[in-house]
């Protein structure tokens, strides 16, 4: 699917909601993401219980377009946004890594997040996959999944 097609899809599933949507667009962050923006009248529908709605409609969105390229999930991944909410949740994320491996750097020793989500730990390790003195791993099994954040010095 191209991203027309995503974009048209993601404004029909949101109208199917009966929520007045005010405007869409597609951002791409680089050649493996794909940003779409929705801002509607009403978020809390989506973005209430720490955007339980939101993921829902990402997962969705996912599995349909999953489905239409014949169960193959490749290609850019796809993010739907609205009003913003998820952009905050991902700074605050990457500040978290951010203050995290500083406190590494410091201490010298190894650091462990709190346990978060498979998508929260995925932002963590992007976020430092270019430090050179650090390395991340997740760890523990569940809801209890963590990241490390292991000091191993300058190389």
């Amino acid at each position: 699917m191209d991203k027309n097609e995503i974009q048209k899809l993601i404004e029909e599933l949101i109208k199917k909601t009966t929520l007045e949507l005010s405007s869409i667009s597609v951002i791409e962050d680089g050649p493996n993401n794909i940003w779409i923006s929705a801002e509607v009248k009403e978020p809390h529908f989506f973005i209430s219980r720490d955007g339980e709605g939101l993921h829902a409609l990402n997962h969705l969105v996912h599995r349909i377009i999953e489905t239409k390229k014949g169960g193959i999930e490749s290609g850019p991944s796809i993010l739907v946004d609205v009003n913003g909410f998820q952009k905050k949740h991902i700074e605050n994320v990457r500040a978290v890594a951010h203050m995290m491996s500083e406190r590494a750097r410091y201490f010298k020793s190894n650091i462990e997040v709190d346990p978060m989500s498979a998508f929260e730990r995925r932002i963590v390790h992007e976020f430092l996959s270019d430090a050179v003195d650090l390395k991340t791993e997740s760890v523990g099994t569940g809801r209890s999944r963590r990241v490390v954040i292991k000091y191993i010095g300058a190389i």
